[in-house]
């Protein structure tokens, strides 16, 4: 298997695993409805866990293109693969959503909150406001990439790092995740948005695009403040 179509399948994977969370407990009729943010955090957290596990040793599992360009400014990935990564991830997180979407099929209907539906695939702030959104995403991802890189240079047990880097996702969810969702990844965001303006999903509305800038810009920043960071301090 390439690291590009790893790439695919991973970030592929995280998708359907993290939206569909999102989807079993915000969409009407699930028998998940309601079950709360600590469930969507846990479930994305074991998302990634499980997309790390099934492609980690192929691609390296960046499965985010702010993970990918931090590894780049950092010197520990090849430049030149930096764009086929991306747009693999990319292809993939659109793929995820759009599994989603068909595994869910008869919720959209039954739920007439437009928000919720969008909520599925992408995020969106508690209050809105560009400024405070931008930070909280760039805030949040540098964490995620100085996290990896720390988690990177300790040695573990065999198979030990994927669960490691689950209860990382985990603890932003919960610590940093309040204000826009924790996006924390472009592709995770921009992939699964460009499936609901695309998808016929019943009854959707708008997919919000004067937002979808700020879950890109920030987790690249964050990224690459990260990266630098480390550099600076090893």
């Amino acid at each position: 298997m390439s690291p590009y179509f790893a790439e695919f399948l991973g970030t592929m994977l995280l998708v359907l695993l993290g939206d569909g969370v999102v989807a079993s407990v915000v969409l009407k009729k699930s028998k998940a409805e309601n079950a709360g943010w600590l469930t969507i955090v846990i479930g994305w957290g074991l998302a990634v866990m499980l997309a790390i596990y099934a492609v980690g040793k192929i691609s390296g599992a960046h499965l985010n293109p702010a993970v990918t360009i931090a590894l780049a400014i950092n010197g520990s990935f090849e430049a030149d693969q930096v764009a086929g990564y991306i747009l693999a991830q990319m292809a993939g997180a659109m793929v995820g959503a759009t599994l989603v979407w068909l595994h869910y099929l008869p919720h959209w209907r039954e739920t007439h909150d437009q928000g919720a539906k969008l909520g599925v695939f992408c995020s969106a702030p508690a209050i809105r406001n560009t400024f405070t959104n931008l930070i909280s995403e760039i805030i949040a991802t540098m964490v995620l990439v100085l996290a990896l890189l720390f988690i990177g240079a300790n040695e573990f047990s065999s198979g030990l790092n994927p669960i490691v880097i689950g209860l990382l996702i985990i603890s932003i969810g919960l610590s940093l995740g309040g204000t826009t969702g924790f996006a924390i990844n472009p592709a995770r965001d921009l992939g699964p948005r460009m499936a609901h303006a695309i998808l016929p999903i019943h009854g959707k509305g708008k997919s919000d695009w004067s937002y979808s800038w700020i879950p890109v810009v920030g987790p690249v920043v964050g990224g690459v403040l990260g990266a630098l960071i480390y550099k600076a301090i090893f």
